[in-house]
């Protein structure tokens, strides 16, 4: 199922309606010109935008405001001169305005995503960012799936492609936060075909979901749905799953499993699959690691010894530690103080990121099945997790031409727009 902005003549849309709505799409508006569609743009939050290829439908503006948002632009011509004229603002998907339904089919659905524009595209630069950031907590809910989810948002919405991993070997649960279908887990089928060597982009954007949001998209590979699964989430195929989206993504935020228990030292059976194979796999491949409390005295005793396990397999550096729902009811006065002093004490840990205890805007995005930055912008929480996001993760979007998603112009304007009111100031 995709959703869809139309701008055609009246007869190609006729002809193609019956199909599209047969096919389970969703049509999001029904536009007369281009202008109407760049209005709509942020409301109605298409994934593809079809138009007609001729001037009252199609134009630069346009065309720079899908790149923008990361959304796919497919044009019908109807004849050579449409054609030309498509052509000549750089758009890479023009069809005849006679084609089959079943043909255009596989671009809105089917097909590997390809940039609307025919440029040369630099690959990113090795500017030391953490491609792949692991988030990892103790048992107890600390808050693991809200930091991932919201990172990625962050993430996205600084103009960044991004994927979110579901691999929680005991369950995951990214996919009912946000509603998305979660009948067949996506990242189990992604490491079954890497485990063949058959893991490829084609095979990705099959098995991949998408999380809409204006100017905040994001893929989603979804988690076990449950416990009988975890076998296929092998520690070779997670690694090399993640090896692969390392490559086509600028980020890669995987929620990872709490067990840092070795199975093997529990059976003599050696070569038995591991049920947390999934998370040592998804700790060896992180660049960062984000590990996450709860702030009350039983939720940092937990991260306290499991902080110190999970410096075993991964170096202290490269480990940030975040203390999630803060508030005086469960530390008393000067909540943050004592947990800065708590966690200087007895782990050596100097840096905290705290994220405030904000219970209306959690509850309001799992309500909703949207992330913080839609359900609740200007909330204290999704502040914080920006904050640590653009801070800690995301360095200043350049002004290169990126590879899929938005900005990949980069001018100041939508730079400054982006932040404003924000913690970081376009100059």
């Amino acid at each position: 199922m995709t959703r869809l902005a139309l701008a055609l003549d009246a007869a190609v849309e006729d002809r193609l309606l019956a199909d599209l709505v047969e096919a389970g799409h969703v049509i999001t508006a029904r536009l007369i010109g281009w202008r109407d569609v760049v209005d709509c743009l942020d409301r109605v939050s298409p994934e593809v935008v079809l138009v007609g290829a001729g001037r009252g439908t199609l134009s630069a503006e346009l065309l720079s405001a899908c790149d923008e948002r990361g959304v796919r632009l497919i044009a019908l011509a109807a004849d050579d001169r449409d054609r030309a004229a498509a052509a000549g603002l750089g758009l890479h998907e023009i069809l005849d305005d006679r084609t089959p339904w079943h043909e255009i089919e596989r671009l809105v659905s089917g097909g590997v995503q390809v940039p609307s524009r025919i440029a040369e595209r630099p690959a990113p630069a090795d500017d030391g960012r953490p491609a792949v950031v692991a988030v990892w907590g103790p048992a107890g809910a600390p808050g693991r799936t809200l930091v991932s989810i919201n990172l990625a948002a962050e993430l996205a919405a600084a103009g960044h492609r991004v994927v979110l991993v579901d691999g929680d070997p005991y369950g995951g649960t990214v996919a009912a936060a946000l509603g998305l279908l979660d009948e067949a887990p996506g990242f189990a089928a992604a490491c079954r075909l890497a485990g063949a060597g058959a893991f490829d982009r084609t095979e990705f954007e099959r098995l991949v979901q998408r999380h809409t949001a204006p100017r905040a998209s994001f893929d989603v590979l979804t988690g076990l749905v449950g416990p009988s699964r975890w076998p296929e989430l092998t520690e070779q195929r997670v690694e090399a799953t993640l090896a692969a989206l390392r490559a086509w993504a600028e980020y890669v935020v995987v929620d990872t499993g709490f067990s840092l228990e070795r199975d093997e030292e529990l059976t003599s059976d050696e070569f038995a699959p591991r049920r947390n194979a999934a998370t040592f796999a998804a700790l060896a491949a992180a660049d960062r690691v984000v590990a996450v409390g709860i702030a009350d005295p039983v939720g940092l005793s937990r991260l306290l010894r499991g902080h110190a396990e999970l410096l075993e397999h991964v170096p202290p550096d490269g480990v940030d530690v975040i203390v999630n729902r803060v508030r005086s009811s469960a530390l008393g006065i000067d909540a943050h103080g004592q947990i800065r002093q708590t966690m200087r004490r007895f782990a050596g840990i100097s840096e905290v990121t705290m994220l405030p205890h904000d219970g209306r805007a959690a509850d309001s995005a799992i309500l909703t099945a949207r992330t913080l930055r839609e359900a609740a912008s200007r909330s204290p929480l999704r502040t914080s997790i920006r904050d640590y996001a653009l801070e800690r993760l995301a360095p200043v979007p350049d002004r290169r031409a990126r590879g899929f998603g938005p900005w990949r112009r980069g001018d100041e304007q939508v730079h400054a727009r982006h932040y404003a009111g924000g913690r970081v100031d376009a100059q």
